[in-house]
């Protein structure tokens, strides 16, 4: 237990900081209609940074790092900046999209305790229509080759228009490339920190008012032919939570109000992007960067600990329509940390 974290539940500040995100690039090799990354990523994390914040995180109490970008794997120097997060005894979590994956997969499985892997379409059509590029053979050999390797993979589906008929292939193709867990969440359209965008993007990619009834069949007939991926967890989200997409989808539509949200994500991680910068979360712009300062002092420098107040009292938009919200209750964050 660390008990640092209880300043973190009772206050707005962070004494502890038991999730790191660290975005080692915000270069890509895919072509998402959601995101912009692609369109102009340049900046890598330097070695030098890494190395300060393997010095600092541990001290942090930090447990685990999230490796994001960006696509991580484009990095030159991925596999001996996480090793360098290793050598500091954190675990390792990478985020991948998988084009890579094959080439790396027996290092990432010797470096990260988890791989999970952005796979948005069942099948290779599907796949190049949201994901820009005709890759989905490359990105399922990845997966083939680190689950090989004896990595824990999973697969994060982020379900749109284009794809939400494909939830159960979705299922079926985890199954058979072996991977641990399979997990579903909602296109986000609202935001636009999370994925570079400059402007706002095709609302398409979103459901139709047709769509609802066919997305709710979906789901029911999920949770008919694959109760037993529920029960076993397969499928991280339970059938009430993958509901709840619906009725996001139907909210942005005015046909519902959006899912409750509950997420104290703020309280024990914080993203760290390329350049430094500091955010609460994936989807709400920072209020400090380090600029040489220790870590500690630039999560707590005072804009930062403002801005954690505000979503603390529901004062940030964006956490209303949320979709990938995260909490840990008091006892699950001072027993486990993460």
């Amino acid at each position: 237990m660390d008990a640092r974290l209880a300043v973190n539940l009772l206050s707005d500040r962070l004494a502890a900081l038991p999730l790191a995100i660290v975005y080692l690039t915000d270069r890509c090799n895919s072509r998402c209609v959601t995101c912009d990354y692609w369109r102009h990523g340049q900046t890598n994390l330097p070695p030098a940074a890494a190395q300060r914040l393997a010095r600092e995180l541990p001290a942090l109490g930090a447990q685990v790092v999230l490796l994001s970008g960006g696509e991580p794997l484009l990095h030159p120097q991925w596999a001996e900046i996480a090793a360098v997060f290793q050598a500091a005894r954190l675990r390792l979590w990478l985020l991948t999209a998988g084009l890579a994956l094959a080439r790396h997969a027996v290092r990432a499985a010797a470096l990260c305790e988890t791989i999970t892997v952005s796979l948005d379409g069942a099948t290779p059509a599907t796949y190049q229509a949201i994901r820009g590029v005709d890759a989905f053979a490359a990105v399922t050999a990845g997966v083939r080759a680190a689950v090989a390797a004896g990595a824990a993979v999973t697969l994060r589906c982020t379900v749109q228009r284009a794809n939400y008929a494909e939830l159960p292939a979705l299922v079926d193709l985890g199954h058979a490339l072996g991977v641990r867990q399979v997990s579903f969440l909602p296109v986000d359209v609202s935001t636009h920190v999370a994925f570079a965008r400059a402007a706002d993007y095709d609302q398409t990619m979103a459901l139709r008012p047709a769509d609802l009834p066919r997305f709710a069949a979906v789901l029911a007939g999920l949770e008919r032919t694959h109760a037993a991926d529920f029960t076993s967890g397969f499928i991280a989200e339970r059938p009430a939570k993958l509901r709840r997409l619906h009725q996001y989808f139907a909210a942005l539509l005015g046909q519902a109000a959006f899912p409750p949200v509950a997420c104290n994500a703020p309280r024990f991680s914080a993203v760290i992007g390329a350049d430094g910068h500091l955010q609460p979360c994936y989807f709400i712009p920072g209020a400090s960067q380090p600029n040489g300062a220790p870590l500690a002092q630039a999560l707590n420098a005072p804009a930062a600990v403002a801005l954690r107040r505000a979503i603390r009292q529901g004062e940030r938009a964006e956490c209303a329509r949320c979709v990938c919200a995260l909490r840990r209750g008091p006892r699950q964050l001072l027993l486990a940390g993460v």
